[in-house]
């Protein structure tokens, strides 16, 4: 099969072609495992850590992709929920125990064994994908494969970030960085807390304009000083500077949840500037968000069928996923962007 391949840790500043690419052995299916042909594949900033060095591939050639979308062509013998055909998601989470404390407490997102889809097994920058049966999540017929891809962790991650901000209706919430996950935030937050005010913080006059345009009651710079502090802000940068000025942002007891997998190492230093009485005093609180879980992805997926919750998205093809990446490291960002296989 066909696919894109990190062959090696790079800086993409030097390296604009950072994925190779080369044909595989399709894929063969043991026991409980199913081989998916797909149809499309999310582009994420995690492929940007990965290609990095921030989270590295557990080994090399890597194929990356964690938002796939595609149907079901062979299952092993011990896979028989779903048939020849159906339509499912891979997220992030490729696997999991099953067994540790953490998985039978429904965060198998902290679970030791945790393996994550195009970093420690092969992902969906290619025409086929092999995973467990019990790891694919259906998509609702409702969401085409483009429309289901960053959902399945854009979409997903900012479902459990809402869920960890805690925030009730008509409490105030602060979105910081305006890419794939804050925009799907902003669509679920205006449909289950209708009486919340969303104040979105963006470097790009363009991502503030499209917040706007989705009903943002206020948007400005990340250094920008809200018209009010917030209940709670969650953070989808790539960097730490925002952080300071985040927890700066927030009323008394108020809460920020860090929505990234890392933080570029170039801008580490930044929270050396915290100053406590005036950033994290008066009983403020930091929450980091790991990884998702499955039930994360299915509540994601069923509620964007329910609402309906519509991704925005612009499309390449495989071929063009280099492209896209750089356009991602640049900040040209309007939603998601999408391969399609």
């Amino acid at each position: 099969m066909h696919a894109l391949f990190i062959d090696k840790i790079c800086d993409l500043r030097i390296e604009r072609l950072p994925l190779k690419p080369g044909h595989a052995p399709d894929p063969v299916v043991t026991a409980d495992e199913i081989v998916l042909k797909v149809g499309a594949c999310g582009v994420c900033h995690t492929e940007l850590d990965e290609i990095e060095g921030r989270t590295a591939p557990s080994f090399f050639p890597v194929i990356p992709g964690h938002q796939v979308v595609g149907r079901v062509v062979e299952r092993g013998d011990g896979a028989t929920r779903l048939q020849i055909g159906d339509r499912v998601g891979v997220g992030w989470i490729f696997s999991a125990c099953g067994t540790c404390h953490w998985c039978r407490t429904d965060r198998e997102n902290l679970c030791e064994q945790f393996r994550a889809t195009g970093r420690d097994a092969h992902g969906g920058y290619a025409e086929f994908i092999k995973v467990r049966e019990a790891f694919a999540i259906p998509i609702p017929a409702e969401l085409s494969d483009s429309e289901a891809a960053p959902l399945l962790c854009a979409g997903a991650i900012g479902y459990r970030s809402l869920r960890l901000a805690g925030i009730q209706d008509g409490q105030t919430l602060g979105l910081t960085g305006f890419g794939a996950s804050a925009h799907l935030v902003l669509k679920m937050v205006r449909h289950q807390y209708p009486a919340s005010d969303i104040f979105v913080f963006a470097r790009s006059e363009q991502e503030r304009l499209f917040a706007r345009e989705l009903g943002a009651a206020w948007s400005g710079d990340t250094e920008e000083t809200p018209p009010e502090l917030l209940d709670a802000i969650i953070d989808t940068t790539p960097v730490w500077r925002p952080i300071i000025a985040a927890l700066k942002n927030l009323k008394s007891g108020g809460r920020l949840v860090i929505n990234a997998i890392r933080k570029e190492e170039m801008d580490k230093g930044s929270l050396l500037g915290l100053d406590y009485p005036h950033h994290l005093w008066l009983e403020k609180e930091i929450k980091s968000v790991a990884n998702v879980t499955r039930r994360d992805i299915r509540e994601c997926l069923d509620l964007a069928a329910r609402i309906p919750i519509k991704p925005e998205y612009r499309e390449y093809g495989l071929e063009d996923a280099n492209q896209a990446l750089l356009e991602l490291k640049e900040r040209k960002i309007r939603g998601a962007k999408v391969l399609r296989i």
